[in-house]
């Protein structure tokens, strides 16, 4: 059996870490998490977390971190442009039906950071990156001659970020009410009809 080095080790611990928080913030919200919490549900101790995040507000951020890319299709990669949002919107929904505890997880901390001074900065910056992201494909749309030139990036953006979360927190509340595969089908064709220059 080969052994496992010491940066593995610390990223196996760093996984079970990250996943009890989310286990715990989807059972029961973040106020109620505590690092002796996160320490018991992963099996080890309170230090451990400590040792390795230094802080709650340092694993929460963590967490946000690694549970924003299970909803993100991959699409790094390509170039920016209409046919690129389109993949983004339909893939996101598709993900959503999906995602385990991690994405759960992110989704019940993005609907708490309307009312918490902690996760509000960190959510308020992860969705500015978002928004300049798609912003950035309506604008290389329009600039390819795919996109109205009256579309602005920047109001597209917020509403399509609106809608998948919003359809994300919709699913998370009442899975069996909402078939995001077809919702998926649906916004992409909206949004295709909606931006695509005749």
């Amino acid at each position: 059996m080969e052994r496992r080095t010491q940066q593995e080790r610390r990223e196996t611990t760093e996984r079970a870490l990250l996943t009890a928080t989310a286990e715990l913030v989807v059972e029961s919200g973040l106020r109620s998490v505590t690092l002796a919490d996160v320490g018991r549900r992963a099996g080890y101790s309170r230090g451990i977390v400590t040792h390795h995040f230094g802080s709650k507000q340092a694993l929460v951020e963590a967490l946000v971190a690694a549970s924003q890319t299970g909803f993100v299709p991959d699409v790094a990669g390509r170039e920016p442009g209409l046919d690129r949002l389109l993949d983004l919107v339909e893939g996101y929904l598709r993900a959503v039906t999906g995602a385990g505890v991690l994405s759960r997880a992110f989704l019940v901390l993005w609907a708490e950071s309307v009312a918490s001074a902690e996760l509000g900065p960190v959510f308020r910056e992860r969705d500015a990156l978002f928004r300049a992201d798609l912003a950035a494909d309506v604008e290389a749309g329009r600039a390819a001659g795919e996109v109205r030139p009256d579309a602005r990036p920047e109001v597209v953006a917020a509403i399509v970020l609106a809608e998948l979360r919003g359809l994300a927190l919709q699913y998370l509340v009442s899975p069996t009410s909402i078939d995001l595969a077809a919702t998926g089908l649906v916004l992409r064709a909206q949004w295709d009809a909606g931006l695509r220059r005749s």
